[in-house]
Order: C-alpha cells, then structure tokens, then sequence
C-alpha cells in the first residue's frame, strides 16, 4: 500500500490525482502546515525536507512531484499516464515536468516563501510584486507554445495533465486572470470534471 503525505493548496495535489488516475492502492496523510508538522521530527523521519509530497514506497520513500508522477506512471503502466516506451516523448513529457517545478512553481514561491531567498522585508515586497507578472509569463508561455491540446502532451492524458492543473488553480491567487490563457483555462476546467480529480478534491476538502 502506498502512502501519500500531502498538504491542501500544495502541489502534492497533482501526485494525489495521478494516484487515483493510475487506480493505485494508496492512503493519503494530511500533514497540517498550519501546525508546523512538516518541522516536526515525526514526518522529518520520512521526508527530511520538510517539505510535501512525499511518497512510501515499499523500496523506500521518494520526493519531488516529477519523480513521484513519474514513479507512478512507470509503476502502472495499464494506465497509460507517460509514454515510457518512446524515449522522445517521454523526455519531452520530463521537459514539461520539469518547467512546472524549477520555474514556475519557483516564481509562485516567491510570492509566499520570499525568506528561502532573501532576509530583507523589503526583498521579499519586491519579491511579491513581481509574482503575477512572472506567473503571466510562465503561463502565457506554455499557452503559445507548450500546450499541444486537448490535453498537455497532445491527444493522450499524462502526468502533466494533474500537474498543469494543480498550479493552474494558483492563478487567481497569485493575481493572473486565467482568462487570458483560454486553452489552459479550458483544460482546467475539463480536468475538474474528471471522476479522479473530484474523488481528490472531495477528499482533500473533507479534512481540512
């Protein structure tokens, strides 16, 4: 049984969805921000990050959100969530993976975790200013030139498809009209009505 740590609002959210996608025997585990448990020496002992998702594994625990996605698709295969028998696509597939989580969740981060970069407060306003336009950038490219449609990768559902949408629902609270990115925002809107993300989403809203 694989288990999942995660954190409402974090980009856990996209792994949480995979999980259900890929119909992975799983529990999910809350870990409460709000009360520092990701500090606490309890989860420490799974994650030393202190940081979420983190995945048990029965080989052990892994991190990162593409590491996980991509554990996930590779283990499960039948669902068909990566192309991991074409070396190309599946390099493209990490390309995608990879810009979401050094760049574009970096620049959300910066709106709310200025203190990893800077010890200034006045470092961290001008940190904050600059997080839509940043976000705006980042989206606008993968709008122009990174989305193929329907889905991420083209006609197929992959991991992309729960990561894109985990960080496409930030948008509003980073200060970025959505609507300025119709294909994005069409996307997000079908991958809500997806009987896995709602399952997760009903999930993660009844704890809390």
């Amino acid at each position: 049984m694989l288990k999942l740590f995660y954190t409402p609002g974090s980009c856990s959210l996209a792994s949480h969805i995979a999980l259900e996608e890929a119909g992975a025997a799983h529990e999910a585990y809350r870990v409460d921000f709000s009360k520092a448990e990701q500090t606490k020496p309890e989860y420490l002992a799974i994650n030393p990050k202190g940081r979420v998702p983190a995945l048990v594994t029965d080989r052990g625990t892994l991190t990162e959100t593409p590491a996980i996605l991509t554990y996930i698709a590779q283990t499960f295969p039948d669902a068909r969530l990566a192309p991991i028998g074409d070396p190309f696509e599946f390099s493209r597939l990490q390309s995608f993976l990879s810009y979401l989580c050094s760049t574009v969740h970096v620049a959300h981060a910066h709106g709310r975790r200025g203190a990893r970069w800077a010890d200034d407060p006045a470092a961290h306003e001008a940190m904050k200013a600059k997080v839509a336009k940043n976000m705006a950038d980042c989206f606008a490219l993968i709008e122009d030139r990174m989305f193929a449609g329907p889905f991420v990768m083209g006609e197929n559902y992959t991991i992309a498809d729960p990561y894109l949408f985990t960080i496409a629902i930030w948008l509003e609270g980073d200060g970025v009209d959505p609507g300025q990115f119709p294909k994005v925002l069409d996307h997000r809107n079908r991958m809500a009505e997806r009987p896995a993300v709602a399952k997760v989403l009903e999930v993660v809203r009844a704890r809390g």
